[in-house]
């Protein structure tokens, strides 16, 4: 029995956005246009780069959208014009209504967590930052609000120890990419069943709004557990930071990963102590120890690498 093939618009911008693009152009749906934002100049040299779902769309001859402004009258004819069944959105922007109410069969979200847990921007980070052991993906139907529409569809996985946000970045975008599928394939089928999100008054909910950089900066009198949370869940993007003090000078340390142990100590909190081809940073509750850093202005370096190039190795601390 063949399956009931969509027209199907694709939205979404970055790398995670990629591979459901990708699972549905290998499916029986029809992908009648990919949207995505306009070229961005970047570099020293200010080049012209695309976002990885362009550069999918055009390796794959599929049409590409870059609208500057969603409302405007010309794309709007478009997206009428190539009639889409359904309207796809991965980690894209938010759309007007004028664009998320077209499609006959309506317009759903993939969404980096188990919503209603985590609505906002970075629900990734958020996840590891909190410590939790459990994440997934939601595709829900678009409304007039954030996150907040009919679910679809959900599936979950663990989040391990070993974790950061990049690694579970790709295990989602890769459980992302079936749920989209299989989402697509019940709208066609007509199986779904859309379930309005309830928020029960006995559970705590987590948001994940956008980080800035101030939210990115280690607090070293937090626990080691706060502590190392925040560095993986922040990593390999935007990183933790926290300012390296040494001859009176400061420098930004952003720290890619380490390890710590849990340890009465008499030293400072701050204090900074190399030992070898190690250092460890006191923190209330014991010692961290950066794995990979890049001082400001350098290159990732493994914490061997930076100990070596290091000028000063006593009265050093951070803040």
């Amino acid at each position: 029995m063949n399956k009931k093939s969509l027209k199907v618009l694709y939205m979404g911008t970055p790398d995670f956005a990629v591979a459901p693009l990708d699972e549905i152009f290998k499916s029986n749906h029809q992908i009648v246009g990919v949207v995505t934002v306009p070229d961005k100049p970047a570099g020293r040299g200010r080049k012209l780069m695309e976002s990885a779902v362009k550069k999918y769309a055009v390796e794959n001859e599929l049409l590409v959208l870059q609208p500057s402004k969603m409302k405007d009258p010309d794309f709007l004819k478009v997206i009428k014009d190539l009639n889409p069944d359904v309207i796809v959105v991965v980690a894209f922007r938010l759309l007007p209504e004028e664009i998320w109410s077209l499609p006959q069969l309506g317009t759903f979200n993939l969404h980096a967590s188990l919503l209603p847990q985590y609505r906002g921007a970075a629900p990734i980070n958020f996840a590891i930052i909190n410590g939790d052991k459990e994440s997934g993906v939601t595709t829900f139907f678009i409304d007039n609000k954030i996150d907040t529409g009919e679910i679809l569809l959900q599936s979950s996985l663990p989040i391990l120890d070993s974790d950061d946000a990049g690694t579970l970045h790709d295990k989602l975008m890769e459980l992302g990419r079936g749920v989209v599928l299989e989402t697509l394939n019940g709208l066609a089928a007509g199986t779904l069943e859309p379930k309005k999100q309830v928020l029960l008054e006995n559970v705590e909910y987590k948001y994940a709004p956008k980080i800035f950089k101030d939210d990115c900066e280690i607090d070293w009198n937090k626990s080691l557990i706060q502590i190392n949370n925040l560095i993986k869940g922040l990593s390999p993007y935007p990183v933790a930071f926290t300012h390296w003090v040494s001859n009176d000078s400061s420098k930004i340390l952003k720290i890619y990963k380490g390890l710590y142990t849990v340890e009465k100590h008499a030293l400072p909190v701050g204090s900074v102590v190399v030992e070898g081809k190690a250092l460890k940073i006191a923190a209330s509750d014991g010692f961290y120890f950066p794995l990979l850093v890049q001082l400001e202005g350098k290159k990732v370096l493994s914490v061997s690498d930076f100990i070596n190039g290091l000028t000063q190795k006593n009265n050093i601390k951070v803040r």
